[in-house]
């Protein structure tokens, strides 16, 4: 099984594929996504969301804030990325 995760900005689109694994800094703390998860909506604070695509690559997105959703193993995640150092 696999996450099927969307990661866009208002303006454009970060990242978008498959993986095994999310992770996310919400406002009350880390959430970390599996496949098969309890659907969830949680509003995102600043930090890294970190993907493991399928493969085992890690992908980081730096983030302002947010939020993720996630239902049927969809990850759906809208956020302010932050400003390139």
């Amino acid at each position: 099984m696999a996450l099927t995760v969307d990661i866009v900005a208002p303006d454009r689109t970060l990242w978008v594929g498959e993986a095994s694994l999310v992770s996310a800094p919400s406002v009350e703390g880390s959430i970390g996504l599996l496949p098969g998860h309890e659907p969830i909506l949680s509003v995102l604070g600043p930090g890294r969301i970190k993907v493991v695509e399928l493969g085992g690559e890690e992908r980081f997105v730096d983030i302002i804030g947010g939020f993720i959703s996630m239902d049927h193993d969809v990850v759906t995640i809208v956020a302010e990325p932050a400003p390139s150092a």
